[in-house]
Order: C-alpha cells, then structure tokens, then sequence
C-alpha cells in the first residue's frame, strides 16, 4: 500500500464543523500541518486548574486527533470515529 495523501486545503475545509467525539459534541477549530492533525474543542466548557493545582476558570477543552495512522497508509481510527452533527 502507499501512502494516503491528504491536502491540507481539503483539512482546512473541515474548520468549524461540528462532530461528536467520544459522544460529545465537539468542533474543529484548526489544522496542525505535522501529521497532520485536527485541532477540535468541546462546547462544554470544564474547569481549569491554575499551576497550584486550584480551580481557576472555566474553560473549553481542546485536544489533537491525528488524521493519518502512524505509517501514513491509511487514516487513524480516531479520525475514523469521528461523527457529524446533522
């Protein structure tokens, strides 16, 4: 198999679409080119803890999925598990 080859044009089209993540809804917020990734972020917001370990604010969380699996052959199940808003 050969590698999958992903623009990052065609990533960048997904910016503010809604999904559900984990069954939560989420939205990506931006594309990192390494690896590349998407960049979503949960509605909810949780709270945050300052550097003393104390509740702080709150916040959205965000985190990274990987689009590609590690040998860029095919795409990583955690993109694959992603789910649209409809």
């Amino acid at each position: 198999m050969s590698e999958i080859v992903i623009s990052l044009e065609q990533l960048r089209g997904m910016i503010g679409i809604e999904l559900y993540y984990n069954n939560k809804a989420c939205q990506v917020i931006e594309v990192l080119e390494d690896g590349p990734s998407l960049v979503l972020q949960y509605f909810e917001n949780n709270i945050q803890k300052n550097q003393h370990g104390d509740a702080h604010r709150r916040v959205p969380e965000t985190f990274c999925i990987p689009v590609l699996s590690g040998d860029k052959k095919k795409l990583s199940e955690l993109f694959l598990s992603l789910d649209l808003i409809t």
